[in-house]
């Protein structure tokens, strides 16, 4: 009887922990997040590392000023180990438009890279204006670092 209930205690401890590590698990958003895409043939430039606890925490930056829904408008209601599509998803042209023709802003964001960069440089220009803050990066190789 006691060794029963032993058994019957140490399964429910199991199960008990193991529903607490899937449910953690789940909520965790990783820190760093290389910025790479298995869509691309060959990146151009080295691969940028977003990182979320710097945007999040250092500069106050919600989940919606990234990501947002399929018009355009950001997705505030966003919590940490929230599903989220990824950008190629919806920007499903894998590279950087073309300088020829010229595109409407429209037919640019069809481009995955444009998509990714006009939200990225934008946010850190608006940021660099505001602040001051001069370590902001705004150029390709302060992202793209060798």
């Amino acid at each position: 009887m006691k060794r029963t209930l032993l058994l019957v205690i140490l399964i429910v401890g199991f199960v008990a922990l193991s529903l607490s590590t899937a449910i953690y698990a789940g909520d965790k958003v990783s820190d760093v997040i290389k910025m790479e895409n298995a869509a691309y043939d060959k990146h151009e430039k080295s691969i940028v590392e977003f990182t979320h606890k710097k945007h999040i925490e250092d500069y106050k930056i919600g989940c919606g000023e990234c990501h947002h829904d399929a018009n355009g408008k950001p997705l505030n209601d966003l919590k940490a180990g929230d599903n989220v599509s990824g950008c190629i998803e919806c920007h499903k042209i894998a590279s950087k438009a073309p300088r020829e023709p010229k595109l409407s802003e429209k037919e640019q964001l069809q481009y995955h890279a444009e998509a990714i960069h006009q939200n990225c440089i934008d946010c850190h220009k608006k940021f660099k204006k505001e602040t001051g803050n001069k370590e902001v990066p705004t150029s390709c190789a302060k992202c793209h670092i060798k």
